[in-house]
């Protein structure tokens, strides 16, 4: 793969590359009228490879919060054509890496010493490569790490990047632009948060350290002596990325294992610690060869208050869930209705949010639940399908709820998408016995 010598910085520089990606854009559009004017019957397919072929390679020589937001996009499996979810997974971790000029540079700048003078070994070309970092193998004192360098740049640039996506997410999340701040200043947020490397591996010995009651899920541990603000060293830790663990095949029982396990991890970050691992893709998580699940990245933590934790669960619950006065009132504590919301808004809102929360708190309402049951996937694709076809929902303000909803939406979307992918049944209170420990 082609190496990266320089990534752009600057706002004009990051900002021009966006431009000529939305030229080629609408070069496409073109060419799609075009064949559409000789064969009405022409389909978007072509349209929508090319287009995210063209944004995904514009974003990828930025890296940084631009392609992060692409990352994050390819979760949402059921939101965009299957041509963009499956080019921006790519983002997830293999991306075009620094040099190996670039990464010295970058690692002298920031640990004050070459790589060399670190590591009895220290590999000059990346294993991986993703939207903020890339990781190398190295070696010290007989022990095998990983070392993950930032991007130069990334942290600096957040802000003026989510300002050239801002338009494109409103038009594609149908958001009203003044009431959408709260969104993009929590996704700014956690953003800084991800470039910061020392509360990263603060928060990765807290959350490693809690969770190593959980069984059959594995942590590196981290070397605060070895990191500094733009690098971090741990573990190297040896297996399969989930993703291609799941490609390759796999019993029901290794399945089943491995869905528990992260289930549990999940569900006693958020209920036990009351915060969580938000980036859920397959990128940060590995099988190992006694099929047990590995967690190695913790820079997006979201932490959960109170007054989001107590009504978002309550929603999970059936008899919450089936009566009116209090499914009413939860709408109202989570920002879902508002308080000038006409009565035509309150109605339309409180069907859709009914339709929506009783199918996805669903692995909630039993003992035990199935995610590789191919009718619950296709009762999400179903009502995916029912509400981006409603052209009164467009006509609606999208800026419903409160902004924790955000990251825990993503991260329950996330995990779902990767229980799915084992096809696990779950115990669903297992992790209980846990937080008693």
């Amino acid at each position: 793969m082609k190496t990266l010598d320089k990534i752009p910085t600057g706002k004009i520089e990051r900002a021009s590359k966006l431009v000529k990606t939305g030229a080629k854009i609408g070069g496409n559009y073109a060419k799609y009228l075009g064949k559409k004017i000789i064969n009405p019957d022409t389909t978007k397919d072509e349209l929508n490879e090319d287009n995210a072929a063209d944004i995904y390679d514009g974003l990828k020589s930025l890296k940084g919060s631009a392609l992060k937001v692409a990352q994050m996009l390819s979760m949402e499996k059921n939101l965009l054509p299957n041509a963009y979810v499956e080019k921006f997974s790519l983002s997830q971790f293999s991306v075009p890496p620094l040099s190996a000029p670039l990464v010295r540079k970058t690692f002298k700048k920031y640990l004050d010493k070459y790589p060399e003078e670190v590591f009895d070994t220290f590999d000059k070309d990346s294993i991986n490569a993703a939207s903020i970092g890339q990781v190398h193998k190295a070696t010290k004192d007989g022990k095998s790490l990983a070392v993950k360098i930032q991007y130069p740049g990334v942290a600096q640039s957040i802000s003026s990047d989510l300002a050239i996506v801002k338009p494109i997410a409103i038009r594609m999340f149908n958001l009203k632009g003044k009431d959408s701040d709260k969104y993009f200043k929590e996704v700014e947020n956690k953003l800084v948060e991800e470039t910061d490397y020392i509360l990263e591996v603060a928060q990765s010995k807290e959350i490693t350290e809690a969770c190593s009651v959980i069984t059959n899920i594995n942590f590196p541990k981290y070397y605060t002596e070895l990191s500094s603000a733009r690098i971090i060293t741990m573990d190297w830790m040896t297996g399969k990325h989930l993703s291609e663990f799941t490609k390759a095949g796999f019993s029901q029982a290794t399945g089943d294992k491995l869905g528990q396990a992260l289930w549990d991890f999940y569900m006693f970050q958020i209920h036990g610690l009351r915060k969580v691992h938000a980036d859920p893709h397959p990128g940060n998580f590995l099988v190992n060869d006694n099929e047990e699940l590995i967690a190695i990245d913790f820079g997006c933590i979201k932490e959960v208050p109170d007054s989001f934790y107590v009504p978002y669960f309550e929603l999970a619950r059936p008899e919450v869930i089936s009566n009116d006065e209090k499914f009413t009132e939860k709408l109202y504590e989570l920002e879902i209705l508002m308080t000038t919301d006409t009565p035509e808004e309150i109605l339309f809102f409180k069907s859709i949010f009914h339709q929506l929360l009783s199918l996805f708190t669903s692995p909630f309402h039993n003992e035990d639940f199935d995610f590789g049951d191919e009718v619950f996937w296709s009762e999400i694709a179903a009502l995916g399908e029912q509400f981006s076809s409603d052209k009164q929902i467009r006509k609606m303000n999208g800026n419903r709820g409160s902004k924790h909803f955000l990251y825990m939406n993503r991260t329950f979307f996330g995990l779902y998408n990767l229980l799915h992918d084992l096809k696990a049944n779950i115990k669903v209170n297992d992790y209980k016995k846990y937080l008693s420990n």
